[in-house]
């Protein structure tokens, strides 16, 4: 049987808990979930995977471990064709389940801050069952309730703690990377912003930059954004669609972004259908696309996925971000790193003459626009191969540079009496 455990915050714990104990009564049980936040208690009472295993749409770090042991797949997609998924490419699910708030005077389920798919996969299920919490925020929004006539099963939850994705610390890398996408941000555009110290080291740098009345459009809410809404800066009003709204389509962060979505008309809870599809926003004037990579290559391919063969969290909204912000009037797509990472000790540089074999290719050359790293920003757009190069190694560590302009030499990425 196929069972879905919804998205993020969504995703239901009781049932998960009452599920396990029943572990050696089944076999070949399949769940479908998306970036689960805590240990699911079918994978750990069913340690050698006879009876359940876990199919993902983005890993978590408890999805990557599950993957390492076996017990947990990825499914590859763009998260905002998802509902297309569900309805001419996935399995019909036998059973969902997922956590929302109690129903309310008008006999309504809300979905809180995870909207994502889950009415398309409600549309698609052959029972569905809710699980209730009183600590998940009201979220405003479209399609962003579930009526009790279209509920087989209620199951009073726990009403545990949410929970919280800790804010890093930020460093002098994630400040240096941020002040130059700030420099690039004018009063009016809209934001998106993914996950990571990076992106969010931009609102906190935003805060101090003087621009005003900017706009979200977003697939995350993060912490960064609520702190821009409360000092003022958020305002919606330059917005071309949606104007004076938070568009987002899931929120995940601490309990001061929760509290701020909570009963909170400003913020509008939207599938992922409208928040991450390119020609919706594209719609928006100065839209500003902001996210991280893990290693790119000399021509400009983003590999933010994987190390290698080995999955490490999703395509995400990336790249539709990347081609919506792009198409907009006045928008800028960004992808930031690091200049280095730390491998078992020895720095390594995360621009490179050719990717990691197996890694996957989140973002491709022809996307992406500006990139950034701690040493600069350079913008692919309109750029030969040859002056691809010589920007990436320009923004590159200086530990690195003469290798990686030698290699590109070599192999006649730059000919040898190159100008630009």
């Amino acid at each position: 049987m196929w069972l879905d455990y919804g998205a993020v915050l969504a995703a239901p714990d009781c049932f998960d808990r009452e599920l396990a104990k029943r572990a050696a009564e089944l076999r070949d049980v399949k769940i479908r979930s998306t970036i689960s936040l805590r240990p699911r208690a079918v994978l750990e009472a069913d340690p050698d995977g006879q009876h359940f295993h876990m199919m993902s749409l983005h890993f978590s770090g408890y999805d990557r471990k599950m993957h390492d042991a076996g017990r947990c797949d990825y499914i590859p997609v763009n998260l905002g064709e998802i509902e297309d998924y569900y309805t001419r490419h996935l399995d019909p699910v036998d059973i969902l389940v997922i956590k929302v708030c109690p129903v309310d005077a008008d006999g309504y389920f809300n979905f809180s801050a995870a909207t994502l798919w889950h009415r398309a996969i409600i549309d698609r299920a052959r029972i569905v069952i809710v699980e209730t919490s009183a600590t998940l925020p009201y979220g405003y929004g479209n399609d962003n309730a579930i009526h009790i006539s279209e509920v087989d099963y209620i199951i009073p939850g726990d009403d545990a703690p949410m929970f919280e994705l800790p804010k890093p610390p930020l460093t002098d890398i994630d400040r240096a990377v941020a002040g130059f996408i700030a420099a690039e941000i004018e009063d009016g555009s809209c934001l998106q912003i993914g996950i990571g110290s990076m992106p969010n080291a931009v609102c906190s740098l935003l805060l101090d930059s003087g621009v005003r009345n900017l706009g979200v459009h977003t697939e995350m809410l993060t912490d960064g954004i609520a702190d821009l809404y409360a000092a003022g800066l958020v305002t919606g009003a330059a917005k071309t669609i949606d104007p004076g709204k938070t568009v987002f389509s899931f929120a995940l962060g601490s309990k001061y972004l929760y509290d701020a979505i909570d009963h909170n008309p400003d913020f509008s809870a939207r599938p992922t259908r409208y928040t991450n599809l390119p020609h919706i926003i594209m719609q928006n004037d100065r839209m500003v696309s902001i996210n991280n990579t893990t290693q790119m290559d000399l021509q400009g391919q983003a590999a933010s996925e994987s190390d290698g063969h080995r999955h490490i969290s999703g395509t995400g909204g990336q790249l539709q971000f990347v081609r919506g912000a792009y198409a907009s009037n006045g928008g800028k797509s960004f992808i930031c790193m690091s200049s280095t990472y730390d491998k078992r000790g020895t720095p390594r540089s995360r621009i490179v003459f050719s990717l990691t074999p197996g890694n996957v290719v989140t973002t491709p050359r022809t996307d992406v626009m500006y990139v950034v790293t701690e040493y600069g920003i350079v913008n692919l757009k309109g750029k030969s191969v040859a002056q691809r190069a010589k920007a990436m190694i320009s923004i590159a560590h200086p530990d690195f540079r003469e290798p990686l302009e030698r290699q590109a030499h070599e192999h006649k990425l730059i000919p040898r009496h190159f100008s630009i």
